[in-house]
């Protein structure tokens, strides 16, 4: 699994279809998702897959530098229910898909969400390899150097995977992704959407480094679990040995959580690294320029393009979790 900073031959959303998850603000969803799409489609090629009683207004609100593929899906969290593809030694490009049981059975149905890891690898032209354990995209970052990092309460749940031993899974990870050392986080079990998606509190931005995001106040819930994932990394090394280096980046503010969303999104770190970009999310807040900057010295020679997509956060989500890279094959 190369790093998300290598070069990309395209990126690829999903057009929001399930209402229920955006309590009445799916048409502003939709909006943030076109936003996102045309700030990544300046970069590289963006491929939006939508079900085929949408894509005519997909394609319509997307626009031209947008391609509009019609295809079954419940739901537009491909980084999760989408592929992750993969480069073998000789550059040439494949895919991993892993089972999707929507985060632990949380949305129903998802038969057609369980079926977009070998669809879009199809679409892509890239052969598929299949694994038996369910873990979402979201769940783990690759330093492209051999290294992974995942969480226990995610991929260890019992609504993923029930009998699986860590030893197990940490094989299975390894095996289908080419990875040589998984550093497993103790994850975040407050959060009831994803059970602790790694993207959601930490980003390498090359390997041996990490953007880690920092929980402030210790009256916060998240603020011992926070500190629990950081003193693994602090006493972990890589996969050729080197010693972490951490890298703090603020903590969204809670008060850019709208009244009553219980499973509203809020982190800085998860963006989506386009061709020459980072695509950021912005809250409206003070620290967003705080954010950035980090951002800009973590990238540098990247475009930093911020981006308040209010309603998208709404789902759950956030800009990585709508998203999914697919890089350039290097093979002739």
């Amino acid at each position: 699994m190369p790093a998300e900073w290598a070069p990309h031959s395209g990126c690829w959303m999903g057009w929001p279809a399930r209402e229920s998850i955006w309590h009445g603000h799916i048409e502003a969803a939709r909006d943030d998702y076109v936003r996102v799409a045309q700030a990544i489609a300046r970069f590289e090629p963006l491929n939006m897959l939508a079900a085929p009683e949408h894509a005519a207004d997909a394609a319509r609100r997307c626009g031209s530098k947008v391609r509009v593929v019609a295809a079954p899906l419940d739901d537009s969290w491909l980084r999760d229910s989408g592929p992750t593809f993969l480069l073998d030694a000789a550059g040439k490009r494949a895919a991993a898909a892993f089972v999707f049981n929507a985060w632990g059975g949380k949305c129903r149905p998802f038969d057609k969400d369980a079926a977009l890891g070998a669809k879009i690898a199809q679409l892509a032209s890239s052969p598929v390899f299949r694994s038996s354990l369910v873990v979402e995209g979201g769940g783990f970052l690759s330093d492209g150097d051999g290294t992974l990092i995942t969480a226990e309460s995610c991929v260890l749940n019992p609504n993923r995977n029930p009998g699986w031993t860590r030893a197990q899974a940490d094989a299975e990870l390894r095996a289908m992704l080419g990875m040589k050392k998984i550093i497993w986080l103790p994850g975040d079990l407050t959060d009831n959407a994803t059970d602790g998606h790694v993207d959601g509190y930490v980003a390498f931005f090359k390997p041996g480094a990490i953007l880690l995001e920092v929980v402030a106040d210790p009256a916060d819930p998240r603020y011992p679990i926070m500190a629990e994932n950081r003193k693994v990394l602090e006493s972990e090394v890589d996969a050729r040995g080197r010693r972490l280096e951490l890298v703090p980046i603020a903590e969204a503010p809670r008060s850019t959580v709208p009244d009553g969303e219980d499973i509203y999104c809020r982190s800085y770190v998860n963006f989506y690294l386009a061709n020459g970009a980072v695509i950021a999310p912005a809250y409206g807040a003070a620290e967003d320029e705080q954010a950035a900057d980090t951002l800009r010295r973590a990238y540098p020679g990247r475009q930093v393009v911020s981006l308040s997509v209010r309603d998208l956060f709404r789902g759950g989500g956030g800009i990585h979790c709508i998203t999914q890279q697919e890089p350039c094959s290097l093979a002739s």
